[in-house]
């Protein structure tokens, strides 16, 4: 029988600068309550000459000692913010880690390259190509928004958040029991950054073309569609009720957004976990840093089911479940 992957260990980074509502409202025509009315967020972290890899390896580091191991044996780190568009920055960040010369890659889902990497994880283990995976959403969006403009600059935040998935027998304590995914291409311009491909390069368009743009209205709108399908159609093949999710976790990119997903599904609203006040989106990090908030405050158990639902550019999303494990998150 195929080995299951299981969550065996959680770790973050946050930069050091915090940037309160206040202040974005003295460069920005916002205020504090137009954006915790609209968004759930009441500051956010930016880098300070930081990197992504740098915040990929501080969280790498952490959930390693979380797990109680120092090797792996593969790397996946999410990002749509790396060190630089060639090469890869997970080689990088495994090599910065000690782990040697272990296969390493990025992904590219945007906001649900967390879930996408856990995925990818799952089916090396269950493919006998890894024993462990150091899976890490890592992002300093902060680089890449257009600071003259509210509609993402008061959004995003910078960090990350990594796991350490391991082989065990099925049904084990933390394993992941399932998983689904998908994506819509023809959508893909609701979420983009237009320059620096091959398609148009940087110079193609002036400074503005490399910025991260978001037609808001139809994200907000297919954000909570795909999730909660996606959701709905995974607690289906697991068999699991949403009457018994104990905690739901998904992409923290909006308070409304989880609401309305948490409520389409069926979902109590004291079951919804919530990091944006604390931290903004911070794309591929959010799940793991909502995760590791929701340990350190005492509202995730071991035992709980927990389901994990996220939606990001392309337009990708993403859905796993399973059941908590006894970790101490870092």
């Amino acid at each position: 029988m195929n080995a299951t992957a299981a969550l065996t260990g959680l770790g973050t980074a946050l930069p050091s600068r915090r940037v309160t509502n206040e202040e974005l409202s003295r460069v920005l025509d916002t205020d504090d309550q137009w954006i915790q009315s609209r968004t759930g967020i009441k500051q956010r972290f930016w880098s300070a000459g930081s990197a992504t890899s740098d915040l990929a390896v501080e969280a790498g580091r952490n959930a390693l000692r979380s797990a109680g191991t120092d090797t792996v044996d593969m790397v996946i780190v999410a990002t749509t913010t790396p060190d630089h568009p060639c090469p890869a920055t997970a080689p990088d960040v495994a090599s910065r880690l000690g782990l040697g010369v272990v296969p390493a890659f990025d992904i590219a889902a945007v906001c649900s390259g967390f879930v996408y990497g856990l995925a990818c994880a799952a089916a090396h283990i269950a493919a006998g190509l890894a024993g462990s995976v150091l899976v890490i959403g890592a992002e300093t969006y902060s680089t890449i928004l257009d600071p003259d403009d509210r509609t993402t600059s008061v959004i995003f935040g910078d960090g990350a958040g990594a796991a350490v998935l391991r082989a065990t027998a099925p049904d084990g304590p933390g394993s992941f029991l399932g998983f689904d995914l998908g994506s819509d291409g023809s959508l893909k311009d609701l979420i983009t950054i237009p320059d620096g491909g091959s398609r148009q390069r940087t110079s193609g368009s002036g400074p503005a073309g490399s910025y991260f743009t978001m037609q808001g209205k139809p994200v907000f709108r297919h954000a909570v569609d795909r999730m909660t399908e996606s959701a709905r159609a995974l607690l289906e093949t697991t068999g699991w009720a949403a009457g018994s999710i104990d905690r739901f976790v998904g992409h923290q990119a909006n308070a409304r957004i989880l609401r309305a997903v948490a409520d389409g599904l069926g979902v109590k609203g004291d079951r919804v976990i919530m990091d944006m006040d604390r931290v903004g989106n911070t794309s591929a990090a959010s799940i793991p840093l909502a995760l590791a908030r929701a340990v350190a405050d005492g509202n995730l158990a071991p035992g709980d089911r927990v389901l994990l639902s996220a939606f990001g550019g392309g337009i990708t999303w993403g859905s796993s479940v399973l059941v908590w494990p006894d970790i101490v998150a870092l």
